[in-house]
C-alpha cells in the first residue's frame, strides 16, 4: 500500500466528476458515463486490492499525512489517510455500490436532459465519501462530512423544477445542519482538550482524560468524554437519520432512484455509523453516552419501521426500512457491538441497494409511477426484477442463510447479552422490529408483483423487463446479498480482522462473549437461528402479509378503519413533520418577522436611518433661520461675540 495508490483511489472519482461536469457537453452522454464509470471502477478495483492485502497480511495498517494544510501556533492541520481493516471495508463497499449505481444510471436516466450533470454529481459524491472514510484526522473527516451533505443536497433537488424536490433538498440540508452543529461542537471540544485533531494522537491521550470534567452551565460539571461522545453522536444522528433528526430521509425520495440507492445504502446514511465505530475509544469511556446511543437507535428501529407498514409509495417503504435498519446499527453501537454494526452496514449496503434499484426498475416499467396501489402482477412481465427483489427482501427480513440474517441476528443477540442501562428496552424493540420488517417487506412484494393487475391499459401494454444496464447491477448485488455473510461473519465478528481498528473494553465485549459460548461455526449458527425468536417473528410477519395481501385484502381495509387513530398517527409520521413545520420553522419565521418589524423596520430604518435624517433636517431648519442675509444681523452677531469674548477675558 502506498500513498500514490490511496491518492488514486480518492481522487479518481473527483477527476471523473470534473471532466463530466465541465466538459460534459463536449464529450457527450457516452463520454460522461464512460469517464465516471471508469474512474469509480478504478477506485473500486484498488480498494478491493487494499482490502485483500490487509486480509492476506501483505501489509499492515497505514497512517500517513499527504500534506500540511495549515499551521497555527502549536497546532498542525494535515490532510492524510488512515487505512486499516475498518476503512478498507468501507472503501470497498462504497466504491462497489457506487459502481453499480453508475452502471444502473445509464438506463434509468437515459432520457433525462441533465444526464451528464447527474454523472458528475454521483462521482463527486463518491469522492466525498472516500475522503470521509479514509481520513486520519477530524479536519478531513469534517470536510468529507460536509461535502457529502452538500452533494446530497444537489442530488435530492436534481429535478430543480419540481417544487417537492426543492423542498426536500432544503429540508435535508437544514436538518443536517442541526446535527452538524453538535458535530462541530464535539470536534471543537476535542481540539480544546487534546490540542490536536489527529485520530492517533487523540486516542493515545484518552487515558489522561478519563476523569476530566467540563463546565457547560455554571455550577454543572459534565464528564468530558460523555460530552464529546454525545456531541459527536448528534452529528451522526443527522447524517444517519436517527430520531428526531430522521425527518429528511424519507423526503429525499424526491431525487432520482439511483441517488436514493447511493444515499441510503452504502454512503451518506452510514457515515454516522462509521464515525461512531471509528471513535470507539472515545465512546467506550462513557456508559452514559452509549446508553443514549442505544436508546435512540431502539426508538428509531421500532417506530420508523411501523411507518413503513402504511406507506404506498414503493420508494418510501424502502426508505423507512432504511431508517429502521440504521436504528439496528445504532443499537449495536450502543451495546459496544461495533463490529456487528459494521457487519450489518456492509450486508445492508448490498441488499438495500438491490431493493432501491429494483424499485427503480419497477418505476421505469410503470412509466415513473410509484404508487403500489396502481401495480400488481408484475412478476410475469419483469422476472429478473421480481427474483432479485425477492432475494433482497429475504436478506432484509433476516431469513437464515441470507446475508441480513447473520448481521441482524448478531445485533439482536448482542443486545440481549448486554447489561447496559436500557438494554432490555432496546432488546424488545429490535425483536419486535423483526416482525414489522417482515410485514412491510412482503406487503411491498405482494402489492407490486403478485395479485390483480391494477395498472391502466396503456401502462400494461408497454410493460417489459428493464434493459441489461438496469438488471445487471441487480444480479451483481443479489449475489453478495445471499452469500457475503457466510464468508465474513467469522473474521469480522469473532476473528482478529477488526481488532486493531475498533476498541472495546473487555467488560463491554458482548460479541466476544457470543463468540465464546454461542458460535460454533457458520452452519451451526444458521441452524441455531432457526430455533430463535427472530426467525419465528419473521415467519409470523411473512404469514400475516401473505394472508392479508394475497387472500384477504379486505382485512387490511377493515384494519385501517378499526385502527383509524393509530393509522392516522403513522400516516402523520408521529407529528414530527407537522411539529417542525408549525413550531420550529413557523416559530423561526415569526421570530424573523418580529426582528424585522422591531429591529430592522423600527430600530434600524426608523431610528438610525430615518431618525438621523430627521435630526439633520431639524438642525438644518434651525441653522437656516440664522442665515437671514441682512448685514445688520451679522453685525449684531459680531458685536455680541466681541462683547462675550471681552467679558470672558476680563472676568
Amino acid at each position: 500500500m502506498s500513498m500514490q495508490t490511496l491518492l488514486i483511489i480518492a481522487l479518481s472519482p473527483l477527476a471523473g466528476a470534473i471532466i463530466a461536469g465541465f466538459l460534459g457537453r463536449k464529450i457527450g452522454r457516452v463520454g460522461s458515463h464512460v469517464v465516471t464509470i471508469a474512474s469509480v471502477a478504478l477506485s473500486c478495483f484498488l480498494s478491493v486490492q487494499v482490502l485483500l492485502g490487509l486480509i492476506n497480511g501483505e501489509f499492515g495498517a497505514f497512517n500517513e499525512n499527504a500534506y500540511t494544510w495549515m499551521v497555527t501556533g502549536d497546532v498542525t492541520f494535515n490532510i492524510g489517510f488512515m487505512i486499516d481493516s475498518l476503512t478498507a471495508i468501507m472503501m470497498s463497499v462504497v466504491t462497489f455500490v457506487s459502481l453499480m449505481v453508475h452502471i444502473y444510471t445509464i438506463g434509468y436516466m437515459h432520457d433525462d436532459p441533465g444526464y451528464q450533470r447527474f454523472f458528475a454529481y454521483i462521482s463527486l459524491f463518491t469522492f466525498s465519501m472516500l475522503m470521509l472514510v479514509m481520513s486520519n484526522n477530524f479536519l478531513q473527516l469534517f470536510f468529507g462530512w460536509e461535502a457529502v451533505g452538500l452533494v446530497s443536497y444537489l442530488l435530492i433537488g436534481f429535478w430543480f423544477k419540481k417544487e417537492s424536490a426543492i423542498f426536500a433538498n432544503m429540508k435535508a440540508f437544514l436538518v443536517n445542519r442541526v446535527g452538524d452543529f453538535g458535530f462541530l461542537i464535539g470536534i471543537a471540544a476535542v481540539m480544546m482538550s487534546f490540542g490536536t485533531l489527529d485520530y492517533a494522537e487523540v486516542f493515545a491521550q484518552l487515558p489522561n482524560f478519563a476523569d476530566s470534567t467540563i463546565t457547560i452551565f455554571p455550577g454543572v460539571e459534565w464528564s468530558l468524554m460523555t460530552f464529546i461522545a454525545i456531541a459527536l453522536f448528534i452529528g451522526a444522528m443527522g447524517k444517519s437519520a436517527q430520531a428526531p433528526l430522521h425527518v429528511w430521509l424519507a423526503d429525499s425520495m424526491e431525487g432520482p432512484t439511483p441517488i436514493s440507492a447511493l444515499i441510503h445504502a452504502a454512503t451518506m446514511v452510514t457515515a454516522g455509523i462509521f464515525m461512531v465505530a471509528r471513535m470507539s475509544p472515545i465512546f467506550e469511556m462513557s456508559d452514559t453516552a452509549l446508553s443514549f446511543v442505544m436508546l435512540i437507535g431502539a426508538f428509531t428501529a421500532f417506530f420508523m419501521g411501523l411507518i413503513g407498514i402504511v406507506q404506498n409509495d414503493i420508494k418510501r417503504v424502502i426508505a423507512y426500512s432504511t431508517l429502521s435498519q440504521l436504528g439496528y446499527m445504532t443499537v449495536a453501537l450502543g451495546v459496544s457491538a461495533y463490529s456487528a454494526a459494521i457487519f450489518h452496514l456492509m450486508t445492508h449496503a448490498f441488499f438495500k441497494a438491490l431493493l432501491f434499484l429494483g424499485a427503480g426498475s419497477v418505476i421505469i416499467a410503470m412509466h415513473h409511477k410509484q404508487d403500489m396501489s396502481e401495480m400488481g402482477g408484475l412478476k410475469k412481465y419483469m422476472p429478473i426484477t421480481f427474483i432479485t427483489m425477492w432475494v433482497g427482501t429475504l436478506a432484509l427480513i433476516g431469513m437464515p442463510g441470507f446475508s441480513g440474517f447473520f448481521s441482524k441476528d448478531i445485533i439482536i443477540e448482542a443486545t440481549k447479552e448486554s447489561h447496559r442501562w436500557g438494554s432490555s428496552v432496546a432488546y424488545v424493540a429490535v425483536l419486535l422490529g423483526v416482525f414489522i420488517t417482515a410485514l412491510y417487506s412482503f406487503r411491498l412484494i405482494y402489492l407490486t408483483f403478485h395479485g390483480k393487475e391494477k395498472m391502466d391499459n396503456h401502462t400494461k401494454d408497454h410493460l417489459k423487463e428493464s434493459p441489461w444496464v438496469v438488471t445487471l447491477p441487480l444480479v451483481l448485488l443479489a449475489i453478495p446479498s445471499v452469500f457475503i455473510g457466510w464468508f465474513t461473519i467469522e473474521p469480522l465478528l469473532f476473528g482478529d480482522f477488526l481488532k486493531d481498528a475498533i476498541h472495546v473494553n473487555p467488560a463491554n465485549d458482548v460479541v466476544a462473549h457470543i463468540g465464546e459460548y454461542d458460535f460454533h461455526g457458520v452452519a451451526s449458527f444458521v441452524l441455531h437461528g432457526m430455533t430463535q425468536p427472530p426467525f419465528f417473528l419473521a415467519l409470523a410477519g411473512f404469514a400475516l402479509a401473505t394472508y392479508v395481501y394475497t387472500k384477504k385484502i379486505s382485512v387490511a381495509v377493515q384494519a385501517k378503519k378499526t385502527f383509524a387513530p393509530i393509522y392516522n398517527i403513522l400516516m402523520n409520521k408521529y407529528g414530527f413533520d407537522s411539529f417542525n413545520q408549525k413550531y420550529i420553522a413557523g416559530g423561526l419565521v415569526k421570530l424573523g418577522n418580529l426582528l424585522w418589524k422591531w429591529s430592522d423596520s423600527k430600530l434600524i430604518d426608523g431610528l438610525v436611518v430615518n431618525g438621523s435624517a430627521k435630526l439633520v433636517n431639524k438642525v438644518s431648519k434651525a441653522m437656516r433661520g440664522l442665515q437671514t442675509g441682512y448685514i445688520y444681523h451679522y453685525a449684531l452677531v459680531m458685536a455680541v461675540a466681541v462683547i462675550f469674548f471681552i467679558g470672558t477675558y476680563v472676568l
